[in-house]
């Protein structure tokens, strides 16, 4: 039988919670959580596009407790399997993952418990799912859904496009009574739509909780003397764990060696050391025994790490999508996180030549495209924030107050008319162009184009001679990251009016924006360091006596220490100090099963420290 008592009971909303606190130990469900998990046991199928750390993973694990049958996860990597697999298991659930690290007898003995219905959840590859003897042996099992992880790899428009995941779009239609969920923290709305139609998701909920990770501090600073910088960003963070990011294996491999000669514990992460090593270098960074690990972007999808203090770009990321995903493994556990952004503009020449070597030039073209708008984000004179959020259509209702830019203001300037100037030259244009022809004609630019089209006798043909071509750049993007321009990409990057835009063209608002820089001013006010939980106050000592307590535990046992308690739940545990059972049920991260495993080690750890 499956571990859970709970498959088969009336999804009402005080049972929902019951599974919420008893097994996983939270008391309330997050932002359009339970309006997920209500949908999919009911039978409907849902696209989530969900923020790193806000809760994705139990939008289909509680619906797996509660319909009959299995729900088959379809996750792209080994190592993100494992992590999911150890936190049900720690909680009492009936989970397993079905991949290429099984030997022969155990897949044997899985398949078996597969058929005799002992699964509440099964974690499969897409390549592993999609062959013709897995899916005729799922026609005999009853299924309670099917659930697509980091669903952005099935979109060409994505970042990390996969084609393994292409063939998902099958399963629609051969278990067509089966309810079927996305789930991706990074798209837009190209990749969006993608992923909806190739999924055959057009009946779908769609549900969008927005891009915001309050707890992760933005700061972008201009790259000078980058070791020296990375360096001083980490002596201000003693004992935090991170990740480094860099472009090339060599520079990944020359970064780790002069930290770790530094007196750094680190270790470099690329795709050209062997399967031994990266997974030695993983294991030891989830486990708490590695404190910083500097790798290329094959590091990061599997990494569930919820107490990752900070991220540093050593180098420009090619595209927003991996910035905010790479960035957005910060502070999963919603505590204070900071994310550094060393930006050169050597950076951007050398990313820019990689992408136009490619031999498709349609991909070459969305590729410059996510570029130019990354350079956006490290050029954005106001709320980096806000800029950030702009790329995927949410907009800030005031600055965050948590970027080097809302901290360190830059100066800015009353930009009202020539703002008007450019909307109006967009629309002069058709809004049928992108950046650089707009900025052509309002420069006055004399290239034969401009002559062709006639766009050199338009009203708004040299207005703007006054500004370099750079400046009127800047305007661009503060503008499209302030709502009154979009970029279509799938047309071209062609530059249209919003309906924000219609106010300040007819003169009843006034615009400021950051005066252009071409260059990025380091942050003049060091952030104010936080402790664990920044509205929680609690006992630093005891904090860290859990900590090594759960790090013990957790070595005994061969785990994550956070698969045992996150540093979210420690921080609760040293401000409430809870004395019994009862009150430690209370702490969020404390289900049944774990209070009976660990609840007496624990409270007599905090009796003790009195």
């Amino acid at each position: 039988m499956k571990s859970s008592a709970i498959n088969g009971t009336p999804a009402t909303p005080a049972a929902l919670l019951r599974t919420l606190e008893r097994v996983f130990g939270y008391h309330a469900f997050r932002p359009f959580q339970e309006e997920i998990v209500s949908n999919l046991i009911n039978g409907g199928d849902a696209f989530v596009l969900m923020p790193t750390g806000g809760g994705k993973s139990l939008c289909y694990q509680i619906p797996a407790l509660h319909r009959p049958g299995v729900a088959i996860v379809v996750s792209p990597l080994i190592s993100l399997m494992k992590d999911q697999v150890d936190a049900l298991q720690e909680n009492g659930v009936a989970a397993a993952a079905y991949n290429s690290s099984l030997g022969e007898r155990e897949s044997r003995q899985l398949l078996a418990r597969l058929h005799a219905g002992e699964l509440d959840l099964l974690y499969v590859a897409p390549e592993r799912l999609m062959t013709d003897s897995f899916l005729e042996r799922l026609r005999d099992i009853p299924l309670a859904l099917f659930a697509i992880d980091e669903a952005h790899c099935v979109s060409q428009w994505g970042h990390d496009f996969r084609p393994e995941y292409v063939a998902l779009g099958r399963l629609r239609s051969l278990f067509p009574e089966t309810p079927l969920i996305a789930l991706t923290a990074t798209a837009d709305r190209q990749t969006r739509d993608d992923i909806i139609a190739r999924l055959g998701l057009r009946q779908a909920r769609i549900f969008i909780t927005g891009f915001d990770r309050p707890n992760i501090r933005y700061t972008v600073v201009e790259k000078h003397k980058p070791f020296q910088q990375l360096t001083g960003f980490l002596a201000a963070r003693p004992g935090d764990a991170g990740i480094v990011y860099a472009l090339s294996r060599k520079r990944v491999e020359e970064v780790a060696e002069k930290l770790k000669q530094a007196g750094v514990v680190a270790a470099a992460y690329h795709a050209g050391l062997s399967d031994k090593e990266r997974s030695r270098v993983q294991e030891a960074f989830l486990r708490d025994d590695l404190r910083v690990v500097v790798a290329t972007v094959a590091f990061g999808m599997g990494i569930d790490k919820p107490n990752v203090r900070f991220v540093v770009h050593y180098d420009l990321p090619k595209n927003i999508e991996s910035y905010y995903q790479e960035t957005g493994r910060a502070g999963r556990d919603g505590l204070p996180s900071a994310a550094l952004l060393l930006f050169g503009y050597g950076d951007i020449a050398i990313s820019r030549a990689l992408i136009e070597s490619g031999n498709n030039p349609e991909q070459v073209r969305i590729e410059l495209h996510k570029l130019n708008a990354m350079i956006g984000i490290a050029e954005a004179g106001s709320c980096r924030r806000e800029a950030l959020l702009g790329y995927f259509g949410e907009r800030l209702e005031e600055a965050c107050g948590n970027c080097d830019l809302c901290l360190d203001p830059p100066e800015t300037v009353d930009a009202t008319e020539d703002a008007r100037k450019l909307l109006s030259c967009v629309y002069r244009v058709g809004q049928r162009f992108g950046a650089g022809h707009v900025i052509d004609v309002i420069r006055g630019s004399k290239n034969e184009r401009i002559r062709q089209l006639g766009h050199d006798s338009l009203s708004t043909y040299g207005i703007g001679a006054h500004l370099a071509s750079e400046a009127w750049g800047s305007i661009i993007r503060q503008l499209i990251h302030r709502g009154y321009l979009e970029q279509d990409l799938a047309n071209y990057s062609v530059l249209k009016l919003t309906e924000s835009a219609r106010p300040l063209l007819r003169g009843e608002e006034r615009l400021v924006l950051a005066k252009p820089r071409v260059k990025v001013a380091p942050a003049k006010k060091e952030p104010r360091r936080k402790g664990a939980a920044a509205s929680l106050q609690y006992d630093e000592e005891l904090f860290q006596s859990l900590r090594t307590l759960r790090k013990r535990l957790a070595d005994e046992q061969q785990l994550p220490p956070y698969v045992i308690f996150s540093d979210a739940t420690l921080a609760e545990m040293a401000a409430y100090k809870p004395l019994d059972s009862e009150a430690l049920l209370r702490i969020n991260g404390v289900g049944s099963q774990k209070l009976g495993r660990y609840g007496a080690v624990f409270l007599e750890a905090i009796r003790t420290a009195g």
